[in-house]
């Protein structure tokens, strides 16, 4: 009797692992290869291979990030990233914290890369250091809308870099009109 108990308990106990979808980590394995996804995105631009990024980005994906607005579809987002690759070298990301489900991956990073050119607020020969946070959502393992929302000192040397100017306050703002 304890001989079949045994084999039943183990039986028990195989089915509800081999039941778990969640990998060692504790992710479900959509989440996982979310996360994957997004690796192999920031990875590209260290390599600058952007060749592999359909595996990761879907062909009607759009990005929010563009300096002119919306970037739309797989083809145009690589055009784009290879247009801003070639103003920097020596590219590096560092993932600070990512919070990952089955729809979304948000990764705090930090970013250093060497100007070639003069572009983004900076002098060629810089080096450029700077934190965002990138957001992307997925579906069926693809990337289909991207965000990124930068700290604001990098934001405001960018929008002078465009010939917009930032917001100021007035000169004696203590005088301000109530």
């Amino acid at each position: 009797m304890k001989k079949y108990l045994s084999i039943l308990t183990v039986a028990v106990i195989c089915c509800c692992l081999s039941c778990n979808n969640k990998n060692e980590s504790g992710l479900s394995a959509t989440t996982q290869k979310n996360l994957d996804a997004m690796h192999a995105i920031s990875h590209s631009f260290e390599t600058k291979d952007f060749s592999k990024l359909g595996d990761y980005i879907a062909t009607d994906a759009v990005d929010h990030t563009g300096d002119k607005g919306d970037i739309k579809g797989l083809d145009s987002m690589k055009a784009a990233f290879i247009k801003e690759e070639a103003q920097m070298s020596d590219q590096k990301s560092e993932t600070i914290k990512e919070l990952a489900d089955d729809q979304y991956v948000m990764s705090w990073m930090r970013y250093t890369t060497v100007m070639k050119t003069d572009g983004m607020g900076h002098k060629a020969g810089d080096t450029v250091n700077m934190k965002a946070l990138e957001v992307a959502k997925f579906a069926d393992g693809k990337a289909v809308e991207h965000w990124t929302f930068m700290e604001p000192v990098d934001v405001v040397k960018m929008m002078g870099a465009m010939g917009q100017a930032p917001m100021s306050m007035p000169a004696d703002s203590t005088k301000m009109k109530k």
